[in-house]
């Protein structure tokens, strides 16, 4: 019988904020951390249940202004990228621990490069997944950035009325289609964060679905000039097929992180699929 079991949504004060939080596992189990893109849901129940089953105690988080953290004005964000870091290192002590395994996805991939940099002392390994080494906003010359097409078809899509969950599942459903995701399980996921959005404001549904809230914090300064810094186990994971941060993104970050690994996943997209999950967890397991 597998060790790991799932405690109910709550939330952990950290660095000033609250923090919604979901456990897996043993306490006394060494800690993997897991940055939500935004929401903790950008990481699959079956991932969390692999790596609990495999030893570890997980604990994958809402970013502010997403699901049930602190939530004020994701239009108007009074906090920037080193905010995001730093609620991750605190939140680290106020769980009881001494250091994590820090997982980030998507934009919280970001928000776990910079964690990493600015706390080394906290982190003991990393997992990047479907990311980039640059912020939002314009990329370096020699990374790939969203691929046009795509985003010209996912951008005609009208907005759907944020307050309707039916139609925010609809429409993360054909957006999945357009990001190499599994319409299916994007449908599903887009239904679980509406049901765990604390208001009824529009903004705030559209924040919690969409991750708008990375287009108005402020990123700077810039961090891949400091990848070479990093001295703790790191993979990379990524899609091949991902237009939204198309492959070579995550090829630079495995070539400028020291000693990292890559892994690609052929039918991967933007978002990682629970199908990949016994894979994936055997590559953190494995550091």
């Amino acid at each position: 019988m597998g060790r790991s079991f799932r405690l109910d949504t709550t939330t952990v004060q950290a660095n000033g904020v609250d923090l919604g939080i979901e456990s897996f596992g043993r306490e006394d189990d060494p800690l993997v951390l897991l940055i939500g893109g935004t929401t903790m849901l950008s990481w699959p129940d079956a991932l969390c249940e692999r790596l609990a089953t495999g030893g570890r105690r997980v604990v994958r988080y809402d970013l502010r202004d997403s699901g049930t953290s602190t939530t004020l004005d994701p239009e108007h964000p009074a906090y920037d990228l080193r905010d995001l870091a730093a609620d991750a290192a605190a939140l680290v002590d106020a769980l009881g621990t001494g250091s994590a395994h820090l997982g980030g996805v998507g934009v919280g991939g970001m928000v776990a490069q910079i964690a990493a940099l600015d706390h080394p002392e906290v982190f003991s390994a990393l997992a990047l997944v479907g990311t980039r080494p640059v912020a939002p906003g314009m990329v370096d010359e020699d990374l790939p950035d969203h691929d046009p097409a795509v985003m010209n078809a996912l951008f005609s899509h009208p907005m759907p009325d944020w307050t309707d969950r039916n139609a925010v599942a609809v429409f993360a459903a054909q957006g999945a289609e357009l990001m190499g995701d599994d319409p299916d399980h994007a449908r599903t996921t887009a239904a679980r964060i509406w049901d765990r959005t604390p208001a009824d404001d529009p903004a705030v549904h559209q924040a919690n679905q969409l991750g708008m809230v990375f287009s108005r914090i402020d990123c700077a300064p810039r961090w891949r000039e400091r990848l070479g810094e990093l001295d703790l186990p790191t993979l990379v994971v990524h899609g091949r097929a991902d237009p939204f941060f198309p492959l070579g993104n995550g090829e630079a970050l495995a070539a400028e992180i020291p000693g990292a690994r890559l892994l690609v996943l052929d039918d991967m997209g933007t978002a990682l699929r629970p199908a990949a999950s016994d894979r994936v967890a055997a590559a953190m397991l494995a550091r």
